[in-house]
């Protein structure tokens, strides 16, 4: 990475991955393209609350540790996280990756159905294949966006899904960033841009359109190295005819960061 800049458009983890590309030697560029914006109705927790305590839900599917902290800083400061605790004793528990099980933890709840390490929407339906849910009243706790795989697969098994939102995500305010990023794209002055979510490849074409760049954008990404987190950020890509060049396995920053050293490292050999 030594001497190359490197865009990042994440938000929440940005500054640990611009402190690896520092690490081995790399500029990080950073263009956000989200924003996370509060999204929890605290009226519609105090009734969720009293409805699941008269009808339990079966099975809670828990997706990010800030959206559980927002849920439990919601019903703390409604005065009903006891109850709410009692509602999870009484049903199944499913999480997906280490952040939410450790915001949980931190409440004394119990685990039933962990996901497996790269802890995706794939190994949080692994887990949930050895029960019968057809039927079952399933609730998810939603990130940003709805996860449109997980609720389909959900419903295609019979569950009834229920979605909580707690954030969404949004365009940023200052675009700024972006558009700056844009310019220096289409000046060849970046050497690899880096996708951790499928959000941000839409709201990076949002923004571009919205300044008339869509084309000159797509040009100049396929000019660059190209850094897809995973498959679901590597198939929006897709959408916009954006070539991928790297994509590490399994999807985490420490690999994806090492998958980017590597394809850098080849190129600087191969010339």
């Amino acid at each position: 990475m030594k001497d190359k800049t490197i865009a990042i458009l994440e938000n929440r983890a940005g500054e640990q991955l611009a402190d690896l590309v520092r690490k081995y030697g790399g500029t990080p560029f950073s263009a956000p393209t989200l924003a996370e914006i509060p999204d929890i109705d605290p009226v519609l927790i105090a009734q969720l609350v009293k409805d699941w305590q008269a009808n339990l839900p079966d099975i809670f599917i828990f997706q990010t540790g800030v959206g559980v902290k927002a849920l439990f800083a919601t019903t703390d400061s409604l005065g009903i996280t006891a109850q709410f605790l009692q509602i999870l004793a009484s049903a199944t528990v499913s999480v997906r990756g280490t952040k939410p099980s450790a915001a949980l933890r931190s409440r004394n709840v119990r685990i039933d159905m962990p996901a497996k390490d790269p802890y995706t929407t794939a190994e949080v339906l692994a887990e949930l294949d050895a029960h019968v849910i057809a039927g079952k009243l399933v609730v998810v706790q939603r990130y940003g966006d709805t996860n449109w795989e997980l609720q389909s697969a959900l419903e295609a098994r019979g569950a009834r899904v229920m979605e909580i939102a707690t954030y969404r995500w949004s365009l940023p305010e200052n675009t700024a960033p972006v558009i700056a990023m844009m310019d220096a794209l289409d000046a060849n002055a970046i050497d690899v841009v880096c996708f951790t979510s499928a959000s941000q490849v839409h709201n990076l074409f949002t923004i571009a359109q919205q300044y008339g760049r869509k084309d000159t954008l797509q040009a100049s990404l396929n000019r660059s190295l190209i850094a897809s987190i995973g498959p679901v950020c590597t198939k929006a890509l897709a959408l916009f005819a954006i070539r991928v060049d790297i994509e590490p396995s399994p999807p985490k920053l420490g690999p994806f960061i090492n998958a980017i050293k590597r394809q850098l490292a080849l190129i600087n050999t191969a010339s």
